[in-house]
């Protein structure tokens, strides 16, 4: 996994990385139906259990995100970029730029600053 640092034009510090997921995670339902027979399962989707605490369904990779995408991530932000540029870990800082631009924004949880996090004195 390749990992860049750059500044934009506007001063805001990015990190940036590819993600590629494993061939096991690109669940896209493409390959077909790899049983002999077609018979209907009689259970729930094994992968997937409300007994188990936490557990979620596993999310399916459509289209170009099954083949990877870029990750560029500041203090304020995340955005997402696919499909992956063949350049990015060579080319110039004002480049990764235009690309961060071109990527789509990801919402994400805010982070609490120093301030937020330090206990608040008692006046009395």
């Amino acid at each position: 996994m390749a990992y860049r640092i750059f500044t934009d034009s506007t001063g805001v510090d990015w990190h940036v990385w590819d993600i590629v997921p494993r061939l096991s995670e690109r669940r896209t339902g493409e390959v077909g139906d790899r049983r002999v027979r077609d018979a209907p399962i009689s259970f729930r989707d094994r992968r997937f259990s409300p007994r188990r605490i936490g557990q979620t369904p596993r999310a399916n990779l459509r289209g170009t995100y099954a083949h990877g995408w870029l990750c560029f991530d500041s203090f304020t932000e995340k955005r997402r970029l696919t499909p992956i540029p063949a350049d990015w870990t060579s080319c110039s800082e004002e480049r990764l730029a235009a690309y961060a631009e071109d990527a789509e924004p990801v919402a994400t949880v805010r982070r609490a600053s120093a301030s937020e996090t330090e206990p608040i004195a008692d006046a009395g």
